[in-house]
């Protein structure tokens, strides 16, 4: 009998031991993203191509697909990679200068820990952009559109970054080396590397304050413009239907390969956000950017591109993986730096609606 419940024992607690394991989770997952738009934009482009400063949603009066892709991902304590790949009018109008199949990557990179007592990384690959609070992702953005300042700053970028995350959550830091400014593939003839650098702090769950900058040339050796660029935003939860995000982008390029002067250019931005309910949601966006020298947004006017941009969204939240979304937006320009029937116009004003799925 003892030889008869020792067996019992011992074989219970292997079947125990096979059931945890085999109720661990997986180190591989599969996600996917797609969101599909309609834009009406009262200039009525006649090629219904959006004025070219415009990166995302940017095709007037049709159905369009602006963001599709299918993300592969492994993570372990140690190692992690990510794969997606993506197809939709902001790959085709983002990564217009990137060769071949670079085209369709949204993401590809793959890091390892550091330190087994820290959560210290280093990663390579093609990554999101450490720049700026808005993503390719609409759902994961307060507007439907996004801001001049985030379509005018890279979404993407490939090299390597080294990062750090304190034990308490409340600090990351992050170092990187880059190919270039939202570059796959750098520019030929440019042999110098670019660099960014991020840090953010959370002193709280209702607060994010994030200071990201750039380093680096987007132009051959024989051109070289060296450009500096600085990015700051905070993000505040003040009450939990109200939250409210204030960003601020500067940036000096060199004048010529010659010279040590610069031109400037800004942006200043803020979004608010109420939740009516737990499916109903409204924004409202106002913002402004100053690039009167053309260094990010070129024009040929004479005060360059000094544009102020009001707009407002509804969004519902269909089921926790759908929103639908529906926005008025309006910019005014210092110049006609926009055209309306073949005529030259300061002003543009377009409706927007999507609808992003996630898996």
């Amino acid at each position: 009998m003892k030889t008869i419940i020792l067996t019992l024992l011992s074989l219970s607690f292997s079947i125990l031991c096979f059931s945890q394991e085999e109720e661990k989770p997986s180190p591989f997952t599969v996600s996917g993203y797609l969101e599909t738009y309609y834009v009406y934009d009262f200039n009525k482009p006649a090629d219904n191509t959006r004025p070219s400063f415009v990166y995302a949603y940017n095709r007037h009066n049709e159905v369009n697909l602006n963001l599709g892709f299918i993300k592969g991902s492994y993570n372990t304590d140690n190692v992690r990679a990510n794969l997606a790949v993506m197809t939709g009018t902001y790959a085709n109008a983002n990564l217009a200068a990137e060769p071949g199949v670079l085209k369709n990557i949204y993401e590809a990179n793959a890091g390892i820990k550091l330190s087994a007592r820290k959560n210290l990384w280093v990663d390579a690959g093609i990554f999101a952009s450490h720049i700026g609070f808005e993503s390719a992702i609409g759902k994961d953005c307060w507007n439907l559109t996004r801001s001049i300042l985030a379509d005018n700053t890279p979404y993407y970028e490939a090299g390597a970054k080294i990062s750090y995350t304190t034990d308490n959550g409340k600090w990351f830091f992050s170092g990187l080396v880059l190919n270039g400014w939202q570059r796959i593939q750098r520019v030929s003839g440019n042999s110098l590397p670019s660099f960014g650098t991020q840090i953010t702090f959370k002193p709280s769950s209702n607060v994010t304050l994030n200071s990201s900058s750039f380093i680096g040339t987007d132009k051959p050796d024989s051109a070289r413009q060296m450009r500096y660029f600085h990015n700051f935003y905070g993000t505040f939860q003040v009450t939990k239907a109200f939250g409210l995000i204030v960003g601020f982008d500067y940036g000096v390029e060199e004048k010529s390969p010659e010279s040590s002067s610069t031109n400037a250019w800004c942006s200043p931005v803020v979004i608010a956000r109420l939740a009516l309910s737990d499916k109903l949601t409204v924004a409202a966006r106002g913002e402004y950017y100053s690039d009167g020298h053309g260094v990010i947004i070129a024009t040929g006017t004479p005060h360059g591109f000094k544009t102020t941009g009001i707009s407002a969204n509804l969004d519902y939240q269909i089921v926790p993986n759908a929103l639908w979304r529906i926005e008025v937006r309006h910019l005014n320009s210092k110049d006609e730096v926009f055209t309306r029937e073949q005529r030259a116009t300061k002003n543009d004003t377009f409706i927007s609606t999507a609808l992003a799925i996630s898996f």
